[in-house]
């Protein structure tokens, strides 16, 4: 069976945990090669078929800016014939980043990585649930089959979209196990971490508000954010620092010496970065939210992400348990690979051919 991978809509280094996934999928694939997959990529982003044989789709004008983004998606649906006839001889095309371009004649399989614009939707600007809308929603109901990545977001999908709960299938994704190591449990030091771009699901005020509870007992810890649009957030409480954007190795440097990830995100369709941390042997506070306890099981200390001072003491109690929550944590994420996210949408793909 030859599948294709259509990535044209990936904007390298701008879209956090779809593009982790994207890679993930890519090098599982190659792997496991369960399938012969093939992968279809933007100009912009002509490495990312890593490990798969690959075109570069020059005939999508991909851009990194929304503008261009925003022309070349309207191009794509004016024009789909040039771009879709690279697919040729594709007995599946699978969309990872949700949106279906370009239009092809043969079964599809749509990724839908969450419903937040529906279950959150004043988080979410009118234009960009319009636009998810448009894309997300349509697509899902249109493809043949919908890989999510958890089982939150099965149930969520099904009862806000109205498919068909037999076209959903579940897919985990995976952890990259030669990159996220335990470090030495000496090492680690005084610092709280949080990887997050300050979008206002990812719920940092109230953070704030917990760790000003914290520093009250330990005004020796800090805490230290990852992640893009920074300015969000400023003035930074004392104690407070924001390293923007960071290398794979600076961040799981930062897994391997922070005493804790404290995770207070409101939403999430899985949840990458607790399950990065447990396999680099940090212990885990995060919210009772999202797929989040589906993906921590009882490796994490699970807190109500609206209440500072249950994340207070979530951090607290993660502190405490520090060395049984290594432990723990290391055997939880051994469940994820990417190899086993590949086999899973092999799965789909085959029940499709």
């Amino acid at each position: 069976m030859r599948v294709g991978l259509s990535l044209l809509t990936l904007v390298p280094g701008r879209m956090g945990g779809s593009e982790t996934y994207v890679r993930g999928l890519v090098r599982g694939l190659a792997t496991t090669r369960e399938v012969e997959a093939h992968a279809f990529v933007p100009a912009i982003a002509p490495g990312v078929g890593d490990g798969l044989p690959t075109t570069v789709v020059g005939e999508y004008r991909a851009g990194r800016s929304a503008l261009a983004r925003a022309r070349a998606l309207a191009l794509a649906a004016a024009r789909p014939g040039p771009p879709a006839r690279r697919y040729a001889g594709m007995d599946v095309v699978h969309y990872p980043l949700t949106v279906p371009v370009p239009r092809v004649r043969v079964p599809t399989v749509v990724t839908l990585h969450d419903v937040q614009h529906r279950d959150l939707p004043e988080h979410s600007s009118r234009t960009t649930r319009l636009y998810r809308a448009l894309a997300y929603d349509r697509a899902a109901r249109r493809a043949d089959a919908v890989v999510v990545v958890s089982e939150f977001v099965r149930e969520r999908a099904v009862a806000t979209l109205g498919l068909d709960p037999a076209r959903v299938h579940v897919a985990h994704e995976g952890v990259d196990h030669a990159v996220f190591v335990p470090g030495p449990p000496a090492e680690r030091e005084a610092f709280l971490l949080y990887p997050a771009r300050a979008w206002p699901h990812k719920n940092h005020r109230r953070l704030f508000e917990a760790f000003a509870l914290l520093r009250r007992e330990r005004p020796d810890l800090r805490l230290v954010l990852t992640g893009g649009d920074g300015g969000r957030l400023e003035p930074l409480p004392a104690g407070v620092e924001h390293r923007g954007a960071v290398s794979l190795e600076e961040l799981a440097a930062l897994y391997r010496r922070a005493a804790c990830l404290v995770f207070p995100s409101l939403y999430e369709g899985f949840g990458l970065p607790p399950l990065e941390a447990l396999a680099s042997g940090c212990p885990v506070a995060a919210a009772r939210a999202g797929a989040v306890p589906e993906v921590c099981g009882d490796a994490a200390v699970l807190f109500d992400p609206y209440d500072p001072a249950a994340i207070a003491a979530g951090v607290r109690e993660a502190l405490a348990r520090a060395d049984e929550l290594r432990d723990l944590g290391l055997r939880r994420a051994a469940r994820f690979t990417w190899e086993a996210c590949a086999r899973g949408h092999a799965a789909v793909y085959r029940s499709l051919g």
